[in-house]
């Protein structure tokens, strides 16, 4: 993701003016596809635990999603089931 930058909503390589398709690993793991993230992804924290697990569809949250504290407990707020970016049930 270090190497992606974002403009218009969509994902680029640094320094080109195509969108990126491809995987990233790291603290964000996931695919592109036209630069907008694509499939599954999941996040961590910097102390290793991990932050957010779920699917895009065209660069937004779409089906169930988990997301999680710090300390490795489910954060229910955000937790749920998301449609076109929006969540619409827990």
């Amino acid at each position: 993701m270090d190497d992606l930058v974002e403009r218009d909503g969509l994902y680029y390589k640094r320094f080109t003016d195509v969108p990126f398709d491809g995987e990233v690993t790291g603290k964000e793991q996931g695919s592109f596809s036209d630069g907008m993230k694509d499939g599954p992804w999941v996040s961590y924290w910097t102390n290793g635990q991990l932050l957010s697990k779920g699917t895009y569809k065209d660069g937004k949250s779409e089906g169930p999603w988990v997301w999680y504290n710090k300390d490795g407990t489910v954060f229910k707020s955000f937790t749920g089931t998301y449609k076109d970016g929006e969540k619409i049930s827990d």
